[in-house]
This record gives structure tokens, C-alpha cells and sequence, in this order.
């Protein structure tokens, strides 16, 4: 699932979990109260919570934050709903596991909800905070696909509305002097100016790929590419739980014409799990990012390497297969999966642009929070509608390829389960994905986009598919 994003350096996911007991701290508690907001009063107590605090924002506007002086704005208010309507006509399936997906005619709906509110605290701290709901799965409960078609989905979805905290954190900005440059007022970012060279610092609950492995035309699945393996790089198992969030703190120099990011976040107990290990002193998930930008016959231009590596209590593809039931969680211990993500994206016109990425990780132990990928090759192109008269709209269209390691494809083969996929045995192919999307601006702030994808080999298993799958997205966002 994708949560909107720091506009300018962070991008969505956003991700999945059912409800857990209370952990101490200020996050769970807050979780828990709005569960119980929920639980008591339904969607209704959580949109009047969120007019009240909108209504306190609006007078909050009349009085100057504390040391804002002209910096700019004091606040940032912004929301977001997102429907999705999506489904496959029936599809060739010979056989299937438990985690395969549906091949009879189905669909299934996603609805989520988020308020994105921003305080400057001080002239160069902000405080954010997304409480958000999600109601809905995604097709066959979010399984049967390593690239997963809806980036809304739930990995553990409700059939009414379940509010949690997607992002309470911290955002510290030091300028480094010199030539300056406007900040527009946007989601999670608060309108001002802020010098070009700057180091910037966040701390708290956020997504990681908020800030690491961006991209300008496939980053974002409530605007634009639906698909898990091409608004991402599909084998960055980048830290989460099972929404998509965790708790850390990331670093960023930037500079005008490259930037360096480092981070170290919360991994979860174990792979796809709703808990994070707090043990961070042992077990994390740690980042390193340059992005270069330059340009190209006169348009913008980014490139970017990712690398990550997880230590985690996980379990072996190859100890997995020693055991006669090839119970994975039996040979979950202490250990290190590593990867990389490269990225590029280039403005072509100043209406078309182009975008691709290739990403790996080392396939040896079991995915710890992202999909059942171990090797991802993706690229597309965006095109703006101004030539047919029609310039807020946008037309995409990309494709990705998937695969496994050996020994993960091995495993998959002798009725292993991943965390989307598993269809008891597997005839191995390459899952091949072509998406493509017009998103219509019906207003200002609301679009339509109508999406289609094939699918071939879904979960890497030529024994079944192709599959069609189309969807229909509305989202507001004010």
C-alpha cells in the first residue's frame, strides 16, 4: 500500500497490518486510541476528529508560530481519499496453493483515507503527522502475484475501516548557506524558502522509500503506476511492517546538483510481521543513497544508487528445503541480506518523460518485508495531455520483469510459501508485467484513472495465466 508523500523528498507506500496488542511508546498509544475512536464512533469520530483539528489549524494560521517570523507558513493541512475498484476476467490455472491467486472472475475494493498536517515548530523544525484509514483488500487477499497489481492493497486487510498512524515524525533542516530556493506548500511539506545546499534530518514513524529510491513518474500509486514492482524497485526489501511503516532516522546532505542519503530503521521481528524488533543496537535496516541530477539536451535529469542491507531474524531458502514440510520459520536466526537498487528518470519534453530501474537483492534468506523478488528490471514513460487539449491529465504505460534466485525458485518449486506467493509447486518462468494508465483531472482536486495490466507467468509460474487485470481509480486530494 502507498501513503502520499513528502512531495519534494519522500514518496509513498504505505502497507498493511492487522490489528496487534498495545507496544509501549507514543505511536502504539496513539494507534490505540484511534482504534478505539474507530471501534466507538466508526469513520464518522475519525472525519469529525480530523474538522476539529482542521478548524484549530485554520484560527492557528491568524498566530505566528513559534520563531516562524518570515520564514513562511506556520502549518501545512492536507488530505487524501483514494477508491479503487479492481478485478481479472478468468484466467488458466491447472492447479493451485494456498497463496495463489483467484482464477475465476473476480473483483475487490480498497478505500483509504489520510490527513497530512505539518507544524513548524521552530524556523527550521516541522512536525508531521498522518493519521490514515484503509478498508478493503486487494485481489485473492493480496496474494498470488510477486508484482502486485494495487498499491493500495492490504497485506492484511478489514472488511470496515481500521485507522493507525501512518507517519508521526520529526523533520530538522540545517542550511549550509547560500544561494536559497521556494518551498511550495504541499503534502507533508510546509510552505517557505530554504537554502539550496542544507543538510536535512528525519526522525520518527515514516516509510523509507518516503525518502530513498524516489521517482517523479512512477513513485506515487495513488497518481500514477498501480503496480508493486514498477512504482518500486521490485527487489528493494526495504524495512517495514506490514503497512509499510517503520520508525527510524535519515540524513541527507544535499547539494544543487547531487545529494548523499544515509538511514537506519526498525526491521520487522520477523519477515511480513505487523511488530518491529526494537533491538536496534543488533538488527536493522540500513541505507545508502547518492542521486546525481544533471541535464540532458535541456531537460532534468536523475540517477540514483540504492544500496540497503538487512539484518533480521530470518529464515534460509536452502535450510528450508532440508526440511521435509520445507518449513521456512524453522531456520529463522540472526542474519544479513543485502541489495541495490539503480534508478534513473529523464525529462524527454517538457510533456514526456522516461524512468527505469533494475534492483537486486542477494536471494539467499526469505524476504523480510517488501515481495517474493529477488531480481526486478522495470521501465516506462509519462506523457502529459497537453497535446489533445488536456494538460492536467497524464497517459503511462510500463513494464516490468521478475525473478527469483535460484535457490528461491527452487524452494517455490517443492511447495514453499513466500509472503505474496506459493501455488504448491512451480513450473518457473519470469513474471512479465505491461501496465498502462490515463488518469483523467476531472478538478482541481480530483482525478479518475482507468488502468490495465497483463500479467504473464503470475508468481513466476508458466503452469498458469496470462492474467488480465483492470481497475478504477478515484482520488480527491486537497
Amino acid at each position: 500500500m502507498r501513503s502520499p508523500p513528502d512531495s519534494k523528498n519522500m514518496s509513498d507506500l504505505n502497507r498493511k497490518g492487522p490489528t496487534v496488542k498495545a507496544e509501549a511508546g507514543l505511536v502504539p498509544r496513539l494507534d490505540a486510541f484511534l482504534d478505539r475512536l474507530r471501534t466507538r464512533y466508526g469513520v464518522a469520530g475519525f472525519v469529525g476528529l480530523m474538522l476539529v483539528i482542521q478548524t484549530l489549524a485554520a484560527r492557528a494560521d491568524d498566530q505566528p508560530a513559534p520563531g516562524s517570523g518570515d520564514e513562511g507558513a506556520d502549518w501545512s493541512n492536507h488530505y487524501q481519499l483514494t477508491y479503487i475498484e479492481q478485478g481479472n476476467p478468468a484466467f488458466t490455472s491447472p492447479y493451485r496453493g494456498p497463496n495463489s491467486l483467484d482464477p475465476g472472475t473476480r473483483t475487490r475494493e480498497t478505500i483509504s483515507a489520510t490527513a497530512m498536517w505539518g507544524y513548524r515548530l521552530l524556523p527550521n523544525t516541522e512536525l508531521y503527522f498522518n493519521p490514515e484509514f484503509n478498508q478493503g483488500f486487494g485481489l485473492s487477499h493480496t496474494f498470488g502475484l510477486a508484482g502486485f497489481p494495487n498499491g493500495d492493497a492490504q497485506k492484511a486487510g478489514a472488511d470496515v475501516p481500521k485507522l493507525n498512524i501512518a507517519r508521526l515524525y520529526i523533520k530538522q533542516t540545517i542550511g549550509l548557506g547560500g544561494e536559497t530556493e521556494e518551498v511550495e506548500d504541499d503534502l507533508n511539506q510546509i510552505a517557505g524558502r530554504r537554502d539550496i545546499a542544507r543538510i536535512t534530518i528525519w526522525a520518527g514513524k515514516l516509510a523509507v522509500n518516503d525518502i530513498f529510491d524516489t521517482n517523479s513518474y512512477a513513485h506515487d500509486s495513488r497518481n500514477d503506476f498501480f503496480n508493486w514492482a514498477i512504482w518500486e524497485g521490485g527487489a528493494y526489501d526495504y524495512a517495514a511492517d506490514q503497512k509499510g511503516y517503520t520508525d527510524g532516522v535519515a540524513i541527507e546532505l544535499n547539494q544543487k546538483s547531487w545529494a548523499v542519503r544515509l538511514g537506519d530503521f526498525l526491521v520487522p521481528k520477523f519477515s511480513n510481521d505487523r511488530d518491529l524488533d526494537t533491538n536496534f543496537l543488533k538488527r536493522g535496516g540500513y541505507q545508502a543513497e547518492f542521486e546525481q541530477r544533471y541535464q540532458l539536451f535541456d531537460h532534468d535529469g536523475k540517477a540514483r544508487v540504492t544500496l540497503f542491507a538487512n539484518r533480521a531474524n530470518m529464515g534460509s531458502y536452502a535450510a528450508a528445503l532440508q526440511n521435509p514440510t520445507i518449513d521456512i520459520t524453522a531456520s529463522r536466526t540472526d542474519r544479513w541480506k543485502y541489495g541495490f537498487v539503480l534508478g534513473a528518470e529523464q525529462g524527454i519534453t517538457d510533456d514526456l518523460g522516461a524512468f527505469a530501474r533494475f534492483s537486486y537483492n542477494d536471494g539467499q534468506s526469505e524476504i523480510i518485508s517488501f515481495t517474493d523478488i529477488s531480481r526486478s528490471a522495470s521501465a516506462g514513460i509519462s506523457l502529459k495531455g497537453t497535446a489533445w487539449d488536456r494538460p492536467t491529465d497524464t497517459v503511462g504505460l510500463a513494464g516490468a520483469v521478475n525473478a527469483l534466485s535460484r535457490v528461491q525458485a527452487d524452494y517455490f518449486k517443492a511447495g514453499g510459501l513466500g509472503i505474496l506467493i506459493g501455488d504448491g509447486k512451480l513450473t518457473y518462468g519470469t513474471e512479465d508485467i505491461v501496465e498502462g494508465y490515463y488518469r483523467y483531472q476531472v478538478s482541481e482536486p480530483i482525478s479518475l484513472t482507468f488502468d490495465g495490466q497483463f500479467i504473464n507467468n503470475p508468481a513466476y509460474n508458466t503452469d498458469r495465466g496470462p492474467v488480465w487485470i483492470f481497475a478504477v481509480r478515484l482520488h480527491v486530494q486537497i
